[in-house]
């Protein structure tokens, strides 16, 4: 073996097996020779067939085979022996791996001949939600001299632990968590051995007060006397584990293509289980103000804020629109019904990509007869915090809306009042250009959504924005008689978000409505039905739509409208 020499050649050499490390097929390196063959061989090598000379030296000096310097030699050893003590080490926690999975095979084995099966003698179980803490059904027992309620829930695996004999798994349904306990047999059946994340399961089992010093929802756990897992009710494992297609790290894109899944999480069905409340709790505060609930058409001929914003489709014979609001269908039913409210989609056609924009969005429209501006304005504060106070009366949702939103405070009344003008002096103020123009702003620009959110951000509390002028806004609104230029008008701008609320006095004048249609290009004739209100008894009346996605990302403190509803739609989406 010492009389054997090896070659290595760092330009053209290769350290792969193939290689014979003779002067046809050389190593690259000396490290890989040395970890090959020993550190006996005679070793030679030279810098390169290819590379350049040094200056001065003959050009045949680069073609000369030379032993090894005894610097380089020991950097091999060394390098060789990491390498050898790094497979030995690969090697032996392969064993213990191959023993560790044979094992777990056996055991996995053996697991399959324990079968559960529900114990007849004991009390039958009361199917309860997870949430459920009626004292006058269910009792907790001590472990000790209190005899717990044996129960029967059912729900999907959100968490699971082990710890030695016992097996700890956090159930969700929905409604709650609780933790449950299995011991014994239940602990090493199959099904419990490869339980996987967000399995469904039925288990019935004893309520006991969790011991003290420890933690788990409701202060309680269920100790599990007996648990099923049903046909096709098992998820997924392995790669297929929902843990390992959406996690923290996943891409935005991939959890929005993901969203069934995206759901399940915790701060995604926190939101869900908020706007459930928020939504709920507008319909109670409009029911105690005598408000009625209608359901105007989605499909519509008549457009309200503008035509580059509409959805056009064909409909049979005829063009129509999907509707950006309700408001002049809610308009009509004022004088049968009196103040009217509705819980609709829109849809807006904006191509845009910005964090408070959606194509499809939940739209909480009113229409307030016999009113003025001050009491439009009274009405949406009143209304706001109202919908806040029936909200955060539920414990379980204002414990949802502080685990996502830390900070929230109930905002103080009144509401900051500040007029279109107001705003557009503190904006040159302090030095916030028009985005559009490079320049300060001036008197009838449209104010800019970075623009105002920045002015909102800085102020720090709700404002009412009002008296914007008649150029920049919509057909339909009512000028100031003190000052023609502007409407009685106004936005609800919420710090983090910007504006949430869009509301304005409605033109009641026949003359007044129809030069608004001219002013805005609008052929009156398919506004028939809206224009004959201002024939027949018309009134002083206002109104405004509140976007439910802004209001919830306010209120949950979330970056995006897009994680404000089930399925987001906007410019590029409309999937899943």
């Amino acid at each position: 073996m010492a009389d054997t020499t090896y070659y290595i050649d760092e330009d053209v050499g290769q350290d792969i097996e193939a290689q014979t490390g003779d002067e046809k097929l050389p190593y690259k390196t000396l490290g890989f020779a040395v970890l090959t063959h020993g550190e006996q061989p005679k070793f030679l090598a030279r810098k390169s067939l290819t590379g350049e000379v040094p200056e001065g030296s003959d050009s045949s000096a680069r073609l000369e085979w030379k032993p090894v310097a005894k610097a380089a030699m020991k950097k091999a050893v060394n390098f060789a022996k990491a390498q050898k003590k790094k497979a030995d080490k690969e090697q032996e926690q392969l064993a213990v791996r191959s023993k560790e999975e044979a094992d777990r095979k056996k055991v996995l084995e053996e697991s399959k001949k324990i079968i559960i099966e529900e114990d007849a003698s004991l009390p039958e179980a009361k199917k309860i939600k997870l949430d459920d803490t009626d004292a006058e059904k269910i009792k907790l027992g001590d472990g000790k001299d209190v005899k717990g309620t044996r129960v029967r829930v059912f729900g999907r695996v959100h968490r699971e632990r082990r710890q030695k004999d016992l097996m700890f798994i956090t159930l969700r349904d929905g409604y709650g968590q609780m933790q449950v306990i299995f011991s014994g047999p239940l602990a090493k059946t199959y099904d419990a051995l490869t339980l996987t994340r967000e399995t469904s399961m039925e288990i019935a089992g004893t309520l006991m007060k969790v011991p003290e010093g420890a933690h788990a929802p409701n202060s309680r756990e269920l100790h599990a006397d007996y648990f099923k897992i049903h046909a096709g009710w098992k998820a997924a494992g392995g790669e297929e584990a929902i843990t390992n297609r959406v996690s923290k790290g996943t891409e935005q894109a991939t959890l929005l293509d993901l969203r069934h899944l995206t759901l399940r999480g915790e701060t995604a069905s926190k939101v869900m289980i908020v706007r459930d409340a928020v939504e709920f709790a507008f319909n109670t505060v409009y029911k105690e103000l005598r408000m009625r609930k209608v359901s105007p058409p989605a499909l519509v001929q008549t457009q309200v804020e503008g035509g580059s914003t509409l959805f056009k489709l064909d409909y049979y014979t005829e063009e129509a629109y999907l509707t950006q609001s309700s408001q002049l269908y809610l308009e009509t039913c004022l004088p049968s019904m009196g103040d009217v409210y509705c819980i609709e989609k829109s849809f807006r056609a904006e191509k845009s990509l910005t964090r408070r924009h959606l194509a499809e969005y939940s739209h909480v429209e009113a229409e307030l007869d016999f009113i003025t501006f001050d009491d439009l304005l009274s009405h949406l504060e009143h209304v706001m915090c109202r919908v806040l106070e029936v909200t955060l009366a539920d414990p379980t949702i204002k414990q949802h809306i502080l685990d996502l939103n830390p900070g929230f405070k109930m905002p103080e009344r009144p509401f900051m009042r500040m007029k279109y003008s107001d705003a557009i002096d503190w904006l040159i103020k302090n030095e916030i250009i028009n985005e559009e123009t490079k320049e300060p702003h001036k008197f009838g620009d449209d104010i800019a959504e970075a623009a105002e959110r920045k002015m909102t951000d800085i102020i720090n509390k709700p404002i009412f924005l009002t008296h914007f002028p008649a150029e920049i806004k919509s057909f339909y609104m009512m000028r100031d008689k003190e000052d023609p230029r502007v409407t009685e008008s106004v936005d609800c701008l919420m710090p983090g978000v910007g504006e949430i609320v869009g509301g304005s006095m409605r033109i009641f004048d026949y003359d007044e409505l129809m030069a608004g249609y001219a002013r805005e290009n609008i052929d009156p004739t398919a506004y028939y039905w809206y224009t004959d209100q201002r024939k027949y008894g018309s009134s002083p009346h206002g109104g405004y739509g509140l976007g439910l996605e802004r209001f919830l990302a306010w209120l949950c403190e979330q970056h995006t409208v897009r994680d404000c509803c089930l399925y987001p739609r906007y410019f590029g989406r409309c999937k899943p």
